[in-house]
C-alpha cells in the first residue's frame, strides 16, 4: 500500500477529475475519510498530508480517538447506525451526524446537545434499496424527517445520506442514486440550508459524483483494509 499521502492526492485528483467531468467545480466534493478500526497513527498521517473531515462507526472508539488527537484541528463525522443509549455522547462528541433515521433520535440529539457548542451538524439517512440490515427511512418518508430536523434547535439540517445495495456496473449505481439527487434537489427548494448529498464510497464514488454528490465516505481506498 502506498503511503497515505500519495494515496490522499491521488484521490483527491480523482475526486476533482470526476467532479469536473460533470461540470461542476474541482473542489466541488469533500473527501470524507472513513477512519473506523483504523490506527490513531493512521489518522496522523492523514491529517498531516492535507485531510481535515474524519468518519467513525463507532462511539467509544471515536470518542478514546479524539483524546488521543486532541492537539488535531479535525472534522468529526458520525457515520454509523445510532442507538438511543448513545445519543449523548454523540451529540457532545461529533461536528457532523449523517445518519439520523427517525424522530426520537433527532429529537435526543437536539435535547442533548451542549448548547454552548455550534449546532450540530445533521444529515438524514435514506435507506435506497429497502434493505432490512441497513438504517434509514424510506425515500418518500424523508421530507417529513428533513423538516423535524429544521425544526429543532441545536441542529443544522444539512443533507440526505444513503448507503445503498453494492452494485457492478457505473450504471446500475447511477441509477440507484439518482431518486435520492431528485428527492435532494426538491427539499432544497423549501429546506435553504440543505447543501450536502452524503453519497458514494471506495467502489462507487465515482457514479456518486456523477449524480450530484458533495461528500464521498472513502476508507479502504485510502487507508487499505481495516485491521482485525
Amino acid at each position: 500500500m502506498p503511503h497515505i499521502s500519495q494515496t490522499l492526492d491521488q484521490l483527491t485528483a480523482d475526486i476533482a477529475a470526476a467532479a469536473q467531468s460533470c461540470g461542476r467545480p474541482a473542489n466541488a466534493v469533500t473527501l470524507l475519510a472513513v477512519s473506523k478500526r483504523q490506527p490513531v497513527s493512521a489518522m496522523r498521517d492523514a491529517h498531516a498530508a492535507g485531510q481535515r473531515h474524519f468518519g467513525e462507526n463507532y462511539v467509544q472508539e471515536a470518542i478514546d480517538k479524539r483524546e488521543h488527537l486532541a492537539d488535531l484541528n479535525m472534522v468529526w463525522h458520525f457515520i454509523g447506525p445510532i442507538q438511543s443509549n448513545k445519543t449523548r455522547d454523540i451529540a457532545n462528541a461529533f461536528d457532523w451526524v449523517h445518519s439520523v433515521d427517525r424522530d426520537k433520535i433527532a429529537e435526543r440529539l437536539s435535547a442533548q446537545r451542549d448548547p454552548a457548542l455550534p449546532a450540530l451538524n445533521v444529515c438524514v439517512q435514506v435507506n435506497l434499496s429497502d434493505e432490512d440490515s441497513k438504517s434509514g427511512v424510506a425515500l418518500a418518508d424523508a421530507a417529513q424527517l428533513c423538516a423535524l430536523v429544521a425544526r429543532l434547535p441545536n441542529l443544522a439540517l444539512r443533507g440526505l445520506m444513503a448507503i445503498p445495495a453494492a452494485l457492478d456496473s457505473e450504471a446500475e449505481q447511477r441509477a440507484c442514486f439518482a431518486p435520492l439527487r431528485q428527492e435532494f434537489d426538491r427539499l432544497r427548494e423549501t429546506l435553504p440550508t440543505l447543501d450536502t448529498l452524503s453519497i458514494g464510497m471506495s467502489g462507487d464514488y465515482g457514479a456518486a459524483i456523477a449524480e450530484g454528490s458533495t461528500m464521498v465516505r472513502i476508507g479502504t481506498a485510502l487507508f487499505g483494509a481495516r485491521p482485525s
